[in-house]
């Protein structure tokens, strides 16, 4: 039997990168999965990439409006959700001096104000049990140039964690965070850089990494699986580094 037979899980941002290997492999052990996106040519593509009868809702994770239409959609399915991955996010960087407003409000209203109302409009949907799992990021804990306001909405979202964690806990409802190092996915050629720039912040960020390499989407499905499983039921709160060791030694 696997870890996920008959449960039902979503997964925001499913349509690539980490959110696209975590829904591949909650099909795989059993789940019905729904995943969310912009795109809805990149959702029909991972919507035939997951098979075992996965459904796409598109849904921009920083749009409110659209996070109540999502949550209105999978009422009128009368789906119930045992597991849900909070992964959509942007990661545009800038250096300090020249970052603006309006890089601050789209981070922002991505990877903070979007899980914060997407766990909102989802809570009736929630079956008892049920686990929230959010991507935050190491660079939420060490400092690297041109990534503040990236890092800054990463700490705000595992802190929001904490802080749902003890208000959702009289519902049985989990929260933790898997926090990822350096990954091999799309969002890395979607940093605002140029190739050049972007092939030379590759090479000095994994010249800090003591595993030598950046780290594949499965490697972070795996950590979402566990958190996201009955097995870690004595995990609360907490955030998981997935990051060959960068922000540790």
């Amino acid at each position: 039997m696997s870890r996920f037979d008959g449960k039902t899980v979503l997964v925001t941002g499913g349509n690539s990168g980490i959110g696209l290997a975590t829904a591949k492999a909650f099909a795989a052990e059993g789940a019905k999965v729904l995943i969310t996106g912009r795109d809805e040519a990149a959702l029909k593509q991972a919507v035939a990439d997951i098979g075992h009868g996965a459904l796409a809702i598109r849904h921009d994770a920083g749009d409110l409006p659209q996070t109540q239409a999502l949550a209105k959609a999978i009422t009128a399915q009368g789906v119930f959700i045992d597991a849900i991955f909070i992964n959509a996010g942007m990661a545009n960087f800038a250096s300090y001096e020249t970052a603006g407003e309006d890089l601050w409000d789209r981070t922002f209203n991505t990877n903070v104000k979007g899980p914060y109302f997407t766990v909102q409009a989802l809570l009736p949907r929630l079956n008892r049990g049920a686990s929230i799992v959010l991507n935050g990021s190491i660079n939420a804990h060490i400092g690297m140039p041109n990534a503040s306001i990236y890092a800054a909405s990463k700490a705000a979202l595992i802190s929001l964690a904490k802080n749902l964690s003890a208000e959702l806990l009289p519902r049985g409802v989990r929260v933790n965070v898997v926090s990822p190092g350096p990954v091999h996915t799309p969002l890395y050629g979607k940093l605002g850089l140029d190739t050049a720039a972007l092939e030379a912040t590759a090479a000095q960020i994994q010249s800090q990494i003591p595993l030598g390499r950046f780290g594949t989407p499965e490697e972070i499905a795996s950590t979402v699986l566990h958190l996201a499983a009955a097995e870690s039921a004595f995990i609360v709160g907490t955030e998981i580094i997935v990051d060959g060791g960068m922000s540790q030694l």
